[in-house]
């Protein structure tokens, strides 16, 4: 196989499996809050508490994939065109 014929099966792979993860699992954890939709805080013995609620997530945990957003938009797009 040619270099160029192999990175664009990889490529093409890539993609594939991403689109399928966010056709199957459109929202993902929180980057901030890593899913759990608060902050952890200590108070002064160490003992871990529940801070504030993430205002990333609104407090849910979950965020939509980059991927989604981008099919969101293009059907909305769509849709608002052909009506």
């Amino acid at each position: 196989m040619t270099p160029l014929l192999l990175a664009s099966a990889c490529l093409l792979t890539v993609t594939l499996g991403y689109a399928s993860l966010c056709a199957g699992s459109p929202f993902g954890d929180c980057r901030k809050c890593r899913g759990m939709g608060h902050q952890i805080k200590t108070d002064r013995k160490g003992r871990t508490k529940r801070g504030k609620d993430c205002r990333r997530c609104k407090a849910t945990g979950k965020r939509i994939r980059v991927g989604r957003h981008l099919y969101n938009v293009a059907a909305r797009l769509h849709r608002d065109g052909t009506r």
